[in-house]
């Protein structure tokens, strides 16, 4: 019986993989031949080609001066000069990678709801909103860094998910190595990735069923009576303390470790040291300006940083100016963070505007918006249901005040989910995910990847700016979560993880 379990499980996963790849190979066969690459596609891909032709990460300027660079990432340019190298300098391998590791992703929360939940029809359709997502499918053809980044999410959770599994005597460094290869690998792609490091790393040091203080807390219950209540909890707390900290030590330093080797080079040709890329100055600085409203817009070069002309040395005045705008006018700074957010998660449109950015009269904007509203209804669709999940979570454990709390948050939310700011509706998602509590942090796999991953987002874009195409790293998870919110009645048993046999993943 269990074999034929594990078979439908494993027949799911197939399925699942193969629509996402099969709608994913189908937008690039669609979009070979028409759309070059756009935007800062465009960069990604003149870096590759220098990569693959042997010149290094540098930039050619139009007076022939060539330079080392370093403004954008070098993960994605590194990975398609890779393919460049051995297919030829051709855009379209550059689009099978984003369909592969695209439907990676669909796979990867799949494999995620299966640790959440012992219902096949629900994994299934978590895998299945990824695999179809029309924002994500759309945006197969683009050059760009965030298809690609949330799909390394996504696979970063399955590994969080494989090394959760195993008991706590019998785990080695090995599964938390793999979660910080996978995020170092999305760093090299976005560095802020790397925010999320140590939280996966805690996500993946916690047992199966349960947090380690909990089970500590149980197992001396019976000896409360002979001695002082507070000090087996205290100990129980600091054990547990001490089992997360190696976990997320590991993971974080790994995936360090993957960058270790570019941050080298950036010290050695930039003449400043630099994790992975030089643009934090620049986004800081644009995201002080409240014409901008919240959104990238032309970057106003102050009269300090003119005659500074080295790439890393006119970041560094630009961060150095955006910090004095900052403390400046905190008040207005801070005031921008809404429209930021909105700029963000209120429209996507990310795939509709790279095509017809590409190739306008191959993609009119007719097309932008059709395929706009069709994404957005899908997107919305999803916080909707996202919303459902979390205010199903710890039902009977909540204090009067934190019902209503709850609920308030759910009419917010909803509300702001049916209308135009969208933005708050993934506020009060997270609002009401934390008022759980005790029972967010013995929450599944899924959810708590998911919550981190969209706080990290906020956290980000709050502080730089805004745009549509940077909540498309949150899409996979979220759609995964969106299948939790499905199941009928009090979705309980996502709470602490089933204990069915799983599936092999």
């Amino acid at each position: 019986m269990t074999s034929v379990v594990l078979r439908g499980w494993r027949r799911d996963a197939a399925v699942v993989f193969v629509i996402a790849l099969i709608a994913r190979l189908a937008a690039v066969e669609w979009a070979a031949t028409r759309f070059a690459p756009a935007a800062d596609g465009a960069y990604y891909h003149q870096l590759a080609l220098r990569l693959a032709e042997g010149q290094g990460y540098t930039w050619r300027w139009p007076d022939g001066v060539v330079t080392y660079a370093a403004h954008y990432p070098v993960g994605y340019p590194g990975a398609i000069a890779a393919l460049y190298a051995v297919a030829g300098p051709h855009p379209v391998a550059a689009m099978m990678l984003n369909a592969v590791l695209g439907s990676f992703a669909a796979l990867a929360v799949h494999r995620l709801a299966a640790h959440a939940t012992p219902h096949r029809a629900i994994a299934f359709l978590a895998g299945a909103l990824v695999a179809v997502h029309p924002g994500l499918v759309a945006y197969t053809p683009a050059l760009m860094t965030e298809g690609v980044t949330g799909a390394l999410l996504a696979c970063a959770g399955w590994a969080v998910a494989r090394a959760a599994q195993h008991p706590a005597p019998s785990r080695t460094p090995i599964p938390f190595v793999i979660v910080g290869l996978v995020l170092g690998v999305a760093t090299l792609m976005r560095p802020q990735a790397l925010l999320l490091a140590p939280v996966f790393g805690w996500i993946a040091a916690r047992r199966p069923g349960a947090s380690e203080v909990m089970e500590a807390s149980q197992g001396t219950s019976q000896s409360v009576s002979a001695q002082p209540r507070l000090a087996p909890v205290t100990r129980s707390a600091w054990r547990a303390m001490a089992s997360h900290a190696l976990p997320m030590l590991v993971v974080t330093m790994t995936a360090l470790a993957v960058c270790m080797p570019w941050t080298v080079r950036n010290c050695e040709r930039m003449g400043r040291c630099a994790l992975v890329s030089m643009n934090g100055g620049w986004n800081l600085l644009i995201g002080t300006d409240p014409e901008a409203r919240g959104a990238w817009a032309p970057l106003q070069v102050p009269d300090g940083c003119r005659e500074i002309f080295d790439e890393a040395g006119k970041d560094a005045c630009f961060a150095q100016e955006a910090r004095r705008k900052i403390l400046q006018h905190p008040v207005e700074w801070l005031g921008l963070i809404p429209q930021k957010l909105g700029a963000t998660l209120n429209y996507c449109g990310a795939a509709g505007w790279y095509l017809r950015e590409a190739n306008p009269e191959e993609f009119s904007e007719k097309s932008k918006i059709a395929l706009g509203v069709v994404e957005t209804i899908y997107e919305r669709g999803v916080l909707l249901l996202c919303l459902v999940w979390a205010a199903r979570q710890g039902v009977s454990k909540r204090s009067r005040w934190s019902q209503v709390v709850t609920g308030a948050l759910l009419i917010v939310g909803v509300m702001a989910t049916l209308h135009v700011q969208a933005w708050v509706g993934y506020v009060s998602l997270l609002g009401m995910s934390l008022m759980r509590g005790s029972v967010l942090r013995r929450a599944s796999v899924l959810p708590l990847v998911t919550l981190s991953v969209l706080a990290a987002t906020l956290l980000t874009h709050a502080a730089f700016f805004g745009a549509g195409r940077y909540a498309l790293v949150t899409f996979p998870l979220l759609s995964g979560l969106a299948a939790l919110g499905m199941k009928r009645g009090q979705a309980g048993d996502e709470t602490i993880g089933h204990r069915l046999v799983l599936p092999p993943s």
